[in-house]
């Protein structure tokens, strides 16, 4: 039996027994989660190993959480709309004047956050290297070619994002992105929350179990596609594998997972000590359950007194933009500002919520009228960008119990 810690409140022993079920009928390895109600803590819960020496998966672990890393980074900038600092209508070269350059000049702010700028790769080839500078990666965006006529259609711009509105928080507010999130979330909310990790947290990082790999094996690293394997058969095949068999060689999506200009083309690098450090604001945020729940709780009402976004800040960040099929993604997902909403395809806890899902599982959420809001994260990926079966199983039981 899998070892549960943490605790719930009575009314929500029904999650704790979900989520430990997660473990014998969904293949968890470690994980946590966590939800706040009325700017309560009601679920605390963590579970399992966090590496292949069987350290516990508690309290103290960290994890990067990809994509759910946007939720994070949309709201710093939301929080300079807020403020009157940055205009969602204005063209992002009004702010950053070089992003005008290759048909660009008319892109509004909105059109970032919400996938339809068509910048999802640079043009320009980069290592890995390259792509770990800020400056780099901002200059080489700012010199390509969308991929589509801006406006015209939408596509899930994974990894640039990041880039793209972490690079107009820096113009607008002088700070790099990670320094924002920190001074105006992270720190007033004392999360264990960051965008670039600290060399003396990296300690506490569970590192990513691939998809098709059970527990902590060591004869293939965690991360690692089949052809940097060690020649056998059974080396899992990664995301970027995987989308490539269903679409093709050339696909959209699997330049958007390892933009900037394939730098990311090595599934393995995400465990990597010095991609935890860098700032990557559309994938490598590191946190728990309890610091993601908490942050969306502050966007839904106060904690500890605390709140982040007011409600008509909310209200607008969270209304659908776009509707049917992606161009990346192919299937629909309807986004907002800079977060998902819930739909078939990206199932939250019911019409009003929303937030962000992570590559493999990861997810933080909050719903407005119930001010309910939780995180969930896990070292063990599963195949999909908007949830799995242990989510559903999570969310969905949050959502029958709570009004």
């Amino acid at each position: 039996m899998t070892d549960v810690r943490g605790s719930t409140a009575p009314e929500f022993e029904r999650v704790a027994e979900v989520f430990e079920a997660n473990f014998d009928q969904h293949g968890e390895v470690g994980a946590g989660f966590a939800v706040y109600l009325d700017g309560e803590k009601v679920v605390d819960l963590t579970g399992g190993t966090a590496d292949s020496s069987g350290r516990p998966y508690d309290a103290d672990t960290l994890q990067m959480v990809f994509s759910t890393t946007k939720g994070a980074t949309a709201m710093c900038a939301h929080k300079l709309v807020e403020r009157g600092e940055l205009d969602l209508h204005a063209p992002v070269a009004r702010y950053w004047p070089e992003f005008a350059a290759k048909g660009k000049a008319d892109i509004p702010v909105a059109w970032l956050l919400s996938h339809r700028a068509g910048v999802v790769d640079t043009d320009a080839k980069l290592t890995l290297e390259q792509a770990l500078d800020w400056d780099t990666v901002t200059a080489a965006l700012a010199d390509s070619t969308p991929a589509w006529e801006p406006g015209t259609a939408h596509g899930y711009h994974a990894l640039t994002f990041g880039w793209l509105v972490g690079e107009l928080v820096r113009r607008v507010s002088g700070l790099p992105i990670g320094e924002f999130f920190a001074r105006e979330f992270a720190e007033p909310l004392e999360l264990e929350f960051w965008i670039g990790l600290p060399e003396e947290q990296q300690h506490r990082v569970s590192p990513l179990i691939p998809m098709g790999q059970d527990g902590h094996r060591e004869q293939h690293p965690p991360m690692m596609a089949a052809e940097e394997g060690d020649g056998s058969d059974d080396a899992p095949a990664g995301l970027i594998e995987m989308l490539e068999m269903f679409l093709g060689p050339d696909n959209l999506a699997a330049k958007a997972l390892t933009a900037p200009g394939g730098a990311f083309a090595a599934e393995s690098v995400w465990n990597e000590p010095r991609v935890w450090a860098a700032q990557i604001p559309a994938a490598n945020g590191v946190t728990n359950a309890a610091s993601l729940a908490r942050l969306y709780a502050s966007c839904v009402g106060e904690v500890d007194g605390v709140g982040s976004l007011s409600a008509r800040t909310v209200r607008d960040a969270t209304e659908a933009q776009v509707e049917g099929p992606d161009s990346v993604l192919v299937f629909p997902i309807p986004f907002a500002l800079g977060f998902m909403t819930h739909s078939e395809a990206s199932p939250l806890v019911g019409p009003h919520s929303f937030g962000h899902f992570g590559a493999g599982g990861s997810v933080g959420f909050a719903d407005p009228r119930r001010r309910l809001a939780g995180g969930y994260v896990m070292n063990k990926m599963h195949f999909g960008l908007a949830g799995d079966p242990r989510t559903a199983a999570l969310l969905g039981t949050l959502d029958e119990l709570v009004d």
